[in-house]
């Protein structure tokens, strides 16, 4: 089930455990190498969620902000998520195939934790 996105926008949609409705969340899709070693570099926040893809790590060196960082793994189910404060790399996930940043609980928020499975949509 490889996934390959272009760089651009589209939507995060994490499904509740209680079959209620879905979070909607706006994304930015990083799928070129440039796009993803910028990432969230520079910005003081995010509206939304970035998605870094290919990937399977995450650093926090030059960032302004914490962030949530969730790993996904080929079926965009949540391996892990972790908080990063600035200045610190994040250990490699084997079975990570892309990775979910947002602004420090976030996440939590949305209800995207470990188990959990998200969908990606983008406009055709």
């Amino acid at each position: 089930m490889g996934r390959r996105w272009r760089d651009g926008r589209g939507e995060l949609v994490v499904r509740g455990d209680g079959g209620g409705s879905p979070v909607r969340v706006p994304l930015e899709i990083a799928a070129s190498y440039r796009a993803r070693t910028k990432g969230l570099l520079g910005r003081d926040s995010i509206d939304g969620a970035i998605l870094l893809s290919p990937a399977n790590s995450v650093h926090t060196f030059r960032m302004r902000m914490p962030i949530d960082v969730a790993y996904l793994d080929r079926g965009l189910r949540v391996i892990a998520v972790r908080t990063m404060r600035p200045g610190r790399l994040g250990m490699p996930r084997l079975r990570a195939r892309h990775v979910l940043e947002a602004g420090a609980g976030a996440m939590s928020e949305w209800g995207v934790r470990k188990g959990a499975r998200v969908e990606v949509v983008v406009p055709v």
